[in-house]
């Protein structure tokens, strides 16, 4: 487990060095009303990393299962913090003309702090849902335990982020939901029929969304769309192509350079392409998929059914977050906002990943050692020895 925990915290480490430096490769030479943002952005990233640090030292040097008594309270604050990005003078952007930020109110603002609730109650969720599968684990594959009833609680917290709106988060949220009702025991035949209509009523909603109908045209006809929705992605592909075997050197990129939008946010993939090359960003995928190798490691020795599913729905978080960004900036898939974990510029985003791998420190640091679970073959089987309070 030492290995294991040892090959993660050095991901995260490299991940996180290679973000910072790249953060402030990509905004050097940005301007935001005409004032050179320099390296505010570094320094505002460097703020949240240190807190996202402490949460997560408080999290790994705590027992995990502490969490299981507070899961609903938890939940229930996510609720109230979704709910306050639509209250006036604390939802930021929801003044005057109630447009948002970008036609989104996703945020709550005191003064020049901002934070975004939905990364919150991305967590909360999973802790609940891990929680709930603990508590019901034998009647999981029954209808109402099963999927009825978490899935009124998902549905509930999903709408909420759904009505910002945040249909990449959501979509991110359901699919690790759905992942921890499978692993806790759902049956499949049970989450076929919802599984559908919540994919209607996302088709219904986009077709009645002119704006992500453009984005999705802009995936299918890339080269007929590069001059206007299609013009991102288009760009990020020219600079993950223009980067070469070693890239262009770092700070050298042109692409950053007023043609590739948010490319400290979501984008900043094609700048890392560009400047350091396809060896770097084909190491950061590798250590994204070792990431998920060791989180899913962690998540089977556990020894018992909360640990597991905790690690599983944080795990998946990353690793899913990880693969849509990489997805979208390739042009593999539609774009949608949704940021690299350890690497966009993101305070709420980046304190979220942190705090995540502190529990699944925690997880491993506190694992009861599991004596038959070494010969099984089911990497999310429970161990049938008595469990100790370790």
């Amino acid at each position: 487990m030492k290995i294991t925990t040892t090959i993660l915290v050095s991901c995260v480490a490299v991940l996180l060095g290679l973000g910072l430096v790249m953060l402030y490769s990509s905004s050097m030479n940005m301007e935001v009303n005409r004032a050179a943002v320099g390296a505010h952005y570094l320094i505002l990233q460097l703020v949240w990393c240190v807190l996202g640090l402490i949460g997560g030292t408080i999290a790994a040097y705590n027992d995990y299962r502490k969490l299981k008594k507070i899961a609903p309270w938890l939940l229930g604050v996510a609720a109230f913090l979704l709910l306050l990005v639509f209250v006036p003078k604390i939802g930021v952007g929801m003044e005057g003309a109630h447009k948002g930020i970008n036609g989104a109110h996703r945020w709550i603002g005191f003064g020049k702090i901002r934070y975004q609730p939905s990364e919150f109650a991305k967590l909360a969720l999973i802790i609940f849902l891990a929680a709930y599968g603990d508590r019901f684990q034998r009647q999981m594959s029954s209808w109402k335990q099963g999927l009825v009833v978490p899935g009124i609680v998902i549905a509930g917290i999903l709408g909420l982020i759904f009505i910002e709106p945040d249909r990449g988060c959501t979509i991110l949220l359901a699919a690790v939901s759905l992942a921890i009702l499978i692993i806790a025991g759902v049956k499949l035949r049970y989450i076929f029929v919802p599984g559908l209509l919540a994919l209607a009523g996302l088709g219904v909603s986009i077709m009645h969304d002119p704006m992500r109908l453009k984005r999705i045209f802009a995936w299918l006809h890339l080269e007929e769309s590069k001059d206007g929705v299609g013009y991102q992605t288009y760009q990020g592909i020219i600079a993950l192509g223009a980067g070469g075997w070693r890239g262009l050197g770092l700070g050298n990129g042109r692409q950053k350079l007023g043609f590739i939008p948010e490319h400290h946010t979501d984008f900043i993939l094609p700048v890392i392409g560009e400047e350091l090359g396809l060896i770097v960003t084909l190491t950061v995928v590798i250590l994204f998929v070792v990431f998920v190798w060791c989180g899913t490691r962690i998540a089977k020795w556990s020894g018992d059914t909360f640990g597991m599913l905790l690690g599983s729905g944080l795990t998946f978080m990353v690793g899913i977050q990880a693969f849509v960004n990489v997805g979208v900036v390739t042009g593999t898939l539609p774009n949608k906002g949704m940021p690299l974990p350890f690497i966009s510029y993101g305070g709420s985003n980046l304190m979220l990943m942190l705090v995540a791998v502190g529990l699944l420190l925690s997880i491993s640091r506190f694992a009861v050692e599991p004596v038959k679970q070494a010969k099984s073959k089911n990497p999310f089987e429970i161990p049938t020895t008595e469990l100790n309070d370790a």
